[in-house]
This record gives C-alpha cells, sequence and structure tokens, in this order.
C-alpha cells in the first residue's frame, strides 16, 4: 500500500499502485513516480467485459474500464481491445455456460440478459478469487505457493477465514519450548543417543530423502531450535512446511473446496500440516453446539495421552482446512513433536500414502485406522464411506501406546 500526496492532491493512505494510477488519470494528472504521463494519460485498462454482440460481421463488447463506474460503460469493437487474455477468458465462460444451458458453444448474435449477467458475476468472482489467492501468497511462510481455482460455480473465497502458518494458541494454553538439543555431527548416519527421537525412546523417522519410514502412529521427534545440526538436518522436514505447489479448487460433485497438487509428490513425502487455535476440550465442547447449528466446524482434537486439547481450524486455518474425505486417501496422518514436547499437544502431519501425480485431489480417511487403539469418542460415530456428504469436524484419538484410531464428523 501507499500513501502519497501528488501535485497538492491528496489520496487515501491505504490505495494501491493500481488505484492511485487510476486517480490520476481520473483527475487528468501526470506522475512520473507512478508511470503516468501525458502519453498514457489516457490509456484505460480493461477491468472486465460485460456484454457481447455481433453486428452484421463485426463484433463488439461492452467493457467495465478500470478505475470507472458501470454508469461509464462503453460498447467498443474488437479491434479497439488489446486485453487478449480477459477476451479469451470471456469467451471462455461464454462457451462453458452456452454448453451448459443450451449445450452449444457457438455464441448468439446477441446474449439474453441472464447470460450477460452470469458473465459479468463470474468476471467479479474470478477476480475476488485472485485478490484471495495473492492474499493466501503474501502470509503464507512455506516454499509451496497457492494457486485458487472455481470452474464450478459461483461461489467466491470463504468468509471470516484467516490464513495462518503455525498453531495460534488460544487462552489459558502455553507452549513450552524445550529445553535441549541434541549434539549429533550427522543426524541420520551418526546420531549422538539416538539424537532426539532416542532421547524420547523412539526411532528416527526419515530417510535421507526425508520421506517418512515409520508406521502410522508412532510419533515423529524432530531436531529442534537447540539442537547442533543446521538446516538441512534430514531430521527437520514438518518444520520445514509445505513444500509443493497446491491449488485451492471448488469440486464439481458438491464436495465444497478441495485440495490438488500442481507437482508429483513421491510417496511417504511430507505434503502438509493441519493448523488451527489451540483450545481446550472444554471450549471445543462448546464451539462444536454452536458449529452443528451452522452446519460446519473444523475441530480436530487432540488425544495422545490424554483428552485435554482440541485444534478449531473453523477460522484460523492453513490449507489443510480445505482437504476433503475419501475411503481411499492418499493421505496419512502422523502425530509430530519439535520444539514442543507436551504429549497432549503433538503437531499434526499429514504424509502421502503413495505416489500422488500432479492434479490429484488430496484425500485422507477422516475414519483413519491405524494399528487399533482406544475406541473414539461417540461424537462423529455417525460417520461413513457410504455417506458422501462433505464434512469437516475431525476427532482424533491417540494412544500412550503409539497407535491411534479416529473418527471425523463433519459437515460444511
Amino acid at each position: 500500500v501507499f500513501g502519497l500526496l501528488i501535485l497538492g492532491c491528496s489520496v487515501c493512505c491505504k490505495s494501491s499502485w493500481n488505484q492511485l494510477q487510476d486517480l490520476c488519470r481520473l483527475a487528468k494528472l501526470s506522475c512520473p513516480a507512478l508511470g503516468v504521463s501525458k502519453k498514457n494519460l489516457y490509456d484505460f485498462e480493461v477491468e472486465y467485459l460485460c456484454d457481447y454482440k455481433k453486428i452484421r460481421e463485426q463484433e463488439y463488447y461492452l467493457v467495465k474500464w478500470r478505475g470507472y463506474p458501470d454508469s461509464e460503460n462503453t460498447w467498443e469493437p474488437r479491434q479497439n481491445l488489446k486485453c487478449i487474455r480477459v477476451l479469451k477468458q470471456f469467451h471462455k465462460d461464454l462457451e462453458r455456460e452456452l454448453v451448459r444451458r443450451h449445450r452449444r458453444s457457438k455464441p448468439p448474435r446477441h446474449l439474453d440478459p441472464n447470460l450477460a449477467n452470469y458473465l459479468v458475476q463470474k468476471a467479479k468472482q474470478r477476480r475476488a478469487l485472485q485478490r484471495w489467492e495473492q492474499e493466501l501468497n503474501a502470509k503464507r511462510s512455506h516454499l509451496g505457493r497457492i494457486t485458487v481455482e472455481n470452474e464450478v460455480d459461483l461461489d467466491g473465497p470463504p468468509r471470516s477465514f484467516v490464513y495462518i502458518n503455525e498453531y495460534r494458541v488460544g487462552e489459558g494454553i502455553t507452549l513450552n519450548q524445550v529445553a535441549v538439543g541434541c549434539e549429533c555431527q550427522d543426524c541420520l548416519l551418526a546420531p549422538t543417543g539416538g539424537c532426539c527421537p532416542g532421547a524420547s525412546l523412539h526411532k528416527f523417522a526419515y530417510n535421507d530423502q526425508g520421506q517418512v519410514r515409520l508406521k502410522a502412529g508412532q510419533p515423529i521427534y524432530e531436531c529442534n531450535s537447540r539442537c547442533c545440526c543446521g538446516y538441512d538436518c534430514p531430521n527437520r522436514v514438518v518444520q520445514k512446511g509445505i513444500r509443493y505447489d497446491l491449488c485451492i479448487f471448488r469440486t464439481n460433485d458438491g464436495r465444497g473446496w478441495g485440495v490438488r497438487t500442481l507437482e508429483k509428490i513421491r510417496k511417504n513425502s511430507f505434503v502438509m500440516e493441519y493448523v488451527g487455535e489451540i483450545i481446550t476440550s472444554e471450549e471445543a465442547e462448546r464451539r462444536g453446539q454452536i458449529y452443528d447449528r451452522q452446519g460446519a466446524t473444523y475441530l480436530f482434537d487432540l488425544d495422545y495421552v490424554e483428552d485435554v486439547y482440541t485444534v478449531d481450524a473453523a477460522y484460523y486455518g492453513n490449507i489443510s482446512h480445505f482437504v476433503n474425505h475419501s475411503c481411499d486417501p492418499n493421505l496419512q496422518v502422523y502425530n509430530v513433536f519439535i520444539d514442543n514436547l507436551d504429549e497432549r499437544l503433538p503437531r499434526i502431519a499429514f504424509f502421502a500414502t503413495r505416489t500422488i501425480w500432479a492434479g490429484e485431489e488430496l484425500t485422507f480417511d477422516y475414519n483413519m485406522q491405524g494399528g487399533g487403539g482406544k475406541s473414539p469418542r461417540g461424537r462423529g460415530s455417525d460417520m461413513g464411506c457410504e455417506d458422501p456428504t462433505p464434512r469437516h469436524i475431525w476427532v482424533i484419538e491417540w494412544t500412550k501406546e503409539n497407535s491411534f484410531a479416529g473418527v471425523l464428523r463433519c459437515s460444511s
């Protein structure tokens, strides 16, 4: 954002660069700092196209100009428009909607008002999703980029969702930092005292490619901020964050938003972490009753040793917020300890159960099983693979013997 004073003309302190350029053009002022000169002062940018008609053999488009109100929209012949990308997207949306409505793709000479209105709403939705995508990428701290796509309906970004990269600690909860770290010269090949996993009487989790080699249900202990090893240590995987480019997309079968990978993911590789607001189980019960009435909730109980804390990703979360259920999943849950060794507060990581190809949706089984474990709580016991309804309340129960059973009851 910028706050500038241009030739004695004041502007809003939170205007974007493009908005400032528009203000200059509206006021017919040149500003070298903004790249607005007398030569391009009257160059106008197409925001989106609103309508289409064909008169004789000439194509015309109703143009919404960036920075100008709808009352300033004008019909322009195609040769006046240099916005190739906008034109291609307009015709792509038009053809797709014509096929859906009339099973044909060739545009008529004039669009009916309902179709033209749909194209305007689609253009506005796409701009809103692009802004959301930029916001998500501005907030992420991980390497993997996020894209957003909706070619199914007119739904825009979800309301009241804040992207975070790590747990947001709720009131009355403290995450205690680890006091000691390992002194290994090579944590994989020559672990001193078993490295951090050995100090906790557990096995080293990864091979030299960073792939998990533990059975599902066994905890992962990574090196921490007090360890002598560096960033490239093979026992630092989950803490490096998401490393794959992923896409949040609208599913075409009524399951709401989903997530797919844009890159090949190798079997047993770390994919993402489930993050949200850590709250007490008592607070989770209170919120759960509210969420039940709203028909949507994202509660994930942490029951590795006792039922004390829950992760709520309804409003604060990362891309895992949008991962859907499957009875044939490609992700598996592991609990991870890094800088906090409180067994009541594991970090929850998803690893690939098999090779996942570019373009494939990421899923995991809300009714997961991991080698036994105590029976899950009654909350959510109605979830089964025969129920295709998209839901998002996750109840994961861990046992001290390093196995778990879990049931997710969710709704979206």
